[in-house]
């Protein structure tokens, strides 16, 4: 169970390495759209856009609902959860580390 958590982790955070895919993350925020809308301010393929957005949906970031030809995208909330959620101990480590080095800077006034 926790290797395979890893391997989600890795997954997730390999799709937001790409500032095309965060991009496209962020139109998704704005709600469902085709794959032809996610590729249209791109100076790109379409078969470009398209192969970022298998590695997002392979990392579980986007869902794709098919009806006929058109494929509509949406955002996968839990692999953005499940980051937060790594990311938020080490966020508590290290304000606890700050803290407790303002605080022994302010003794040392």
């Amino acid at each position: 169970m926790v290797e395979h958590d890893v391997v989600l982790l890795d997954r997730t955070f390999g799709a937001l390495a790409n500032p095309t895919r965060r991009s496209l993350l962020e139109q998704l925020a704005a709600g469902e759209a085709t794959v032809s809308e996610l590729a249209a301010p791109y100076r790109m393929s379409l078969a470009a856009v398209s192969k970022h957005l298998q590695v997002l949906e392979q990392a579980g970031l986007i869902e794709r609902r098919v009806e006929g030809r058109r494929h509509h995208l949406s955002l996968a909330p839990a692999p953005i959860e499940r980051a937060a959620g790594w990311l938020a101990r080490y966020q508590r480590f290290w304000e606890s580390s700050l803290a407790a080095l303002a605080a022994m800077a302010a003794d040392g006034e």
